[in-house]
């Protein structure tokens, strides 16, 4: 770059001109080179994420310009998602510390939550269950949407749960949201049974073959968040299995399991998922109540016998 002021437009078009001419992928947080720059500049101008336009026009100082041209670069380079860059990530417009001990969160359940998943939750729940929690971003979302909630985060991570601890924390939860650490609901206690209204789960859900040809940038992401067996379904099928036992009579059970939806459907042809369609994102989120998930027990086994 040349030495000369640059003003916060310029700056943007300079990112968008380098991100437009290399091979980076979108898919963390923006979908264009534009808003790629944008989240990149604003995290060390501390803009808010929805900064006005007329800033477009205000100078970038000297330092700043090396600062944004040093992650614009960086970016580039290390084909490194940009919310592992900034160490932020944003979920139903609430900010949510994020690095490369959990995902960067992106999923469409976030619209279930504005809605507050009506009409599928009856009554408002009480108690909520977010499986395979990584940054904590959906059940502190739930949190704010239902607050007198009390919400539980589980992962089978220790290293995730340290990032959901810190979020919990900025977001000043403690008082009735907890994390567990568990493979499934391994670690929880049998009174917990019949307890969670709505149990929402992002799992891991993707196939061996698509995980052999994603992008470079989902290298940086745990593999422990991504895989899950040939079909992308290994997590799943147990979910499926055991989840009755942790619903209440009107408990909902909501599940992204992304491309595998294809997979699920094959697996499972005798179930009627309810496939949620979004505004927003590609879908492949499913709902079950637990009088369907014991309905179709004996299609999943035996454990919600």
């Amino acid at each position: 770059m040349s030495s000369q002021t640059k003003t916060i437009g310029e700056m943007l078009e300079y990112g968008q001109m380098l991100f437009e001419n290399s091979d980076i992928y979108f898919g963390h947080g923006t979908d264009n080179a534009w808003d790629e720059a944008v989240y990149l500049l604003s995290s060390v101008l501390n803009l808010p994420p929805n900064a006005d336009r007329s800033l477009l026009d205000n100078s970038v100082s000297d330092n700043d310009q090396e600062k944004i041209a040093a992650l614009f670069h960086r970016r580039i380079d290390e084909r490194v998602p940009a919310p592992y860059i900034t160490k932020q990530a944003w979920f139903c417009t609430l900010p949510f510390y994020v690095d490369e001990r959990v995902i960067v969160p992106r999923s469409p359940i976030a619209e279930l939550i504005y809605n507050q998943f009506q009409p599928w939750c009856i009554e408002t729940p009480n108690k909520i269950l977010d499986l395979c929690t990584g940054s904590g971003c959906i059940g502190i979302a739930c949190a704010y949407a239902f607050e007198r909630a009390e919400v539980v985060l589980s992962d089978i991570s220790p290293d995730a749960l340290e990032v959901t601890a810190i979020n919990i924390d900025q977001h000043d939860l403690n008082s009735r949201v907890s994390a567990i650490e568990s493979d499934l609901f391994s670690a929880f206690e049998a009174s917990v049974k019949h307890s969670f209204d709505l149990i929402v789960s992002n799992p891991p859900y993707v196939d061996a073959d698509d995980l052999a040809k994603m992008p470079d940038e989902y290298s940086h992401e745990p593999d422990l968040a991504l895989a899950s067996g040939d079909d992308g379904l290994d997590f799943t099928r147990r979910l499926l299995r055991e989840a009755a036992n942790y619903l209440t009579q009107q408990g909902v059970l909501i599940v992204e399991v992304g491309n595998s939806s294809v997979a699920l459907e094959k697996a499972f042809p005798q179930v009627p998922f309810t496939w949620l369609e979004f505004t927003e994102g590609d879908g492949g989120v499913f709902v079950l109540t637990q009088t369907q998930l014991r309905q179709y027990a004996d299609c999943f086994g035996d454990a919600n016998k």
